[in-house]
């Protein structure tokens, strides 16, 4: 029976350390921040954790979960085998006190 409570409780801490991320890099904490475009939201945290929101056709697309790691400019989400890549056309760029990025094709901009 200990063994059963121990082997649970890995189990558990290994899906929470999961979940849970790590901070983004130095060199990508410009992504950190609410961004909106047309029909998407993407909200990424300096903790590590992306949720997206994508209007497409006549449903949505939503994903929340921590930040796997950064391939250049794009980054994946998900956890284990789980996960999604996106594609980062133009990363975090500040123009005039505005801040856009181009992510799967669509024009962020970064909410005050």
């Amino acid at each position: 029976m200990t063994r059963r409570i121990r082997a649970c409780t890995l189990g558990a801490s290994l899906a929470l350390a999961a979940c849970t991320g790590k901070p983004l890099p130095a060199d990508k904490a410009d992504y950190a921040g609410r961004w909106r475009g047309p029909g998407v939201t993407l909200e990424i945290t300096p903790e590590g954790r992306a949720r997206y929101d994508r209007a497409e056709g006549n449903g949505r697309v939503q994903i929340d979960g921590p930040i796997q790691g950064f391939d250049g400019d794009d980054f994946v989400v998900g956890v284990m085998v789980v996960t999604t890549s996106f594609d980062v056309t133009a990363p975090p760029t500040e123009a005039n006190g505005v801040w856009t990025m181009t992510v799967d094709g669509v024009q962020l901009t970064r909410a005050p």
